[in-house]
């Protein structure tokens, strides 16, 4: 039987509707970061992780299918990554990227389609 409250899913565990914001996300090794409110702007997709506090952190981009679980009664992401994995992911560039299907495209070379 599956546990509703912990699972993968290929969307990152939400829709367009849910809000993941502030998630603590935990890399296999240890705790990595938090979901970043960009995640809303790139879809179901791909997350955006902050790794790290606010001054020395960065936000990155995961693709949804290294999401192993979620637990939303914890508001906890589990990742299949480690910790260097997903701080060496693509720097999310809002400044640049926001909206613009070219950085979606070149998030999918790197990770896989993103179609």
């Amino acid at each position: 039987m599956s546990d509703d409250r912990t699972r993968r899913v290929p969307t990152a565990g939400h829709t367009a509707d849910d809000d993941l914001t502030g998630y603590r996300v935990d890399a296999v090794d240890g705790h990595v970061g938090k979901v970043s409110e960009y995640s809303r702007d790139l879809g179901p997709r791909f997350l955006v992780v902050r790794t790290g506090p606010w001054v020395l952190g960065k936000d990155v981009v995961i693709p949804s299918d290294a999401v192993s679980g979620i637990g939303h009664d914890t508001r906890t992401l589990q990742l299949s990554l480690t910790k260097t994995q997903t701080k060496s992911s693509p720097v999310f560039d809002e400044d640049t990227y926001l909206g613009d299907p070219r950085h979606r495209d070149q998030l999918g070379g790197r990770h896989g389609s993103g179609h």
